[in-house]
């Protein structure tokens, strides 16, 4: 019986670790600056924003939506998504303090 390490590491490792996944598609990167940009939520043309079919999307959308970047709200048959600015500010402070950790480091191969 296989044994489950993720168990072994910090939750904030874990959680971060999440968060990268959902940003390592360029699409999904694509829909969090446009978000960003609108600074308002979007609801429903994201699509014509995007070089995307509808259902690739929605699923972009729900990878982002799980790792808890974006919040959606329904408003009638559409669905308003967000930028949910207190994750990503998480995830960049998380960032930050990984990279800071290393650009002392010269000597490295």
């Amino acid at each position: 019986m296989a044994l489950n390490k993720s168990q072994e590491f910090k939750e904030e490792d874990k959680q971060f670790a999440i968060w990268a996944k959902a940003l390592g598609h360029p699409a999904r990167v694509a829909i969090l600056n446009l978000l960003i940009q609108k600074q308002s939520c979007i609801c429903g043309d994201l699509v014509a924003e995007l070089p995307l079919s509808q259902s690739t999307v929605s699923q972009h959308l729900k990878e982002l939506k799980v790792a808890g970047l974006i919040t959606g709200t329904i408003d009638g048959p559409k669905v308003c998504y967000c930028i949910d600015v207190a994750t990503l500010k998480n995830f960049s402070s998380m960032l930050n303090s990984l990279s800071s950790g290393c650009q002392s480091q010269n000597n490295c191969c």
